[in-house]
């Protein structure tokens, strides 16, 4: 139903304000006025799965932890969870990675900014119990790779950005941001590709060339040029066409064939660029290069 992302420098108060915003949205979801859905608020965080702060220390165990984060976060996406994902979620990459997600699921998003100074998160760590804490290196070197959200690009938008001297949390504007904001379409480098059969292509080269030889076939029989006429492409399926009045020659055809199945070739190959079930039957094709044929000859 819709997706938070909590984002801001280590140590910087995220998971208070992720505690805020649940709370507030649980209160809302109680209200007598509230007569929607019941949704689940789910948080993900480095401590509800057990990542250490020392998957931070370096590249190489910090990607695996980014990869526990979006995983779960794909699970609990629904239209039932109201998910609030508290973690660094320091770079832009990472961000639009989940934004996709979250379109290719259809529910609407938003992001939190959580602003604090290096020191006061500097403070803050050294209070923290040892095990809880960054190292120094670690934490200094995620605040210097840190990439701060914008309300200029899409997958950051909506943007609430909390100072540390901020008491409470724009609770009306979330609310409004994940209730009744528009949801984003699904990014079409995130949709299902329609895949034709693998006898398409056959289908396609058969009945095209079948179709050329009937038109020739029935101009040669007829003894006429031009205007309607009924070919029998296959014992089993019979088209109409209509021909411009004079005589169509071979080469015509099978030039208007060659380009009629490049195009086709090209949405076999990739799947389809056209909205919709896609027939690569033998009188849909048929029905597709008589149309085709009909436009282009003049």
């Amino acid at each position: 139903m819709a997706l938070i992302t909590i984002s801001g420098y280590p140590c910087s108060g995220k998971t208070r304000r992720a505690q805020q915003i649940s709370e507030f949205i649980e209160y809302k979801l109680k209200e007598p006025e509230y007569t929607g859905p019941q949704y689940k608020i789910v948080v993900i965080s480095d401590h509800s799965l057990n990542i250490s702060r020392s998957a931070y220390n370096d590249s190489r165990s910090e990607k695996p932890a980014r990869g526990a984060l979006f995983t779960n976060l794909q699970r609990q996406i629904s239209p039932n969870n109201i998910v609030i994902l508290d973690a660094p979620n320091y770079i832009k990459g990472f961000r639009y990675q989940i934004y996709c997600a979250a379109r290719e699921f259809k529910v609407r998003v938003a992001t939190v900014f959580v602003v604090s100074t290096p020191d006061q998160c500097r403070t803050r760590n050294e209070a923290r119990p040892k095990g809880e804490r960054y190292t120094a290196e670690t934490l200094d070197n995620l605040i210097q790779r840190f990439e701060e959200p914008s309300s200029m690009v899409r997958w950051d938008s909506p943007l609430f950005t909390l100072l540390w001297t901020d008491d409470g949390i724009p609770s009306p504007d979330i609310w409004k941001a994940i209730i009744s904001d528009d949801v984003k379409p699904p990014n079409s480098g995130t949709l299902s590709i329609t895949k034709a059969p693998t006898d398409a292509l056959l289908n396609l080269e058969n009945t095209t060339l079948a179709t050329v030889s009937a038109i020739m076939s029935e101009q040669s029989s007829s003894g006429s040029f031009g205007g309607p006429m009924q070919l029998a492409i296959t014992p089993t399926l019979t088209i109409k066409i209509s021909l411009p009045g004079r005589n169509v020659t071979l080469s015509e055809l099978q030039r208007l064939k060659r380009q009629f199945v490049t195009v086709h070739k090209k949405a076999i190959t990739l799947g389809t660029t056209e909205k919709g079930t896609v027939d690569w039957e033998e009188q849909r094709i048929a029905e597709k290069f008589v149309a085709y044929l009909e436009e282009h000859l003049q």
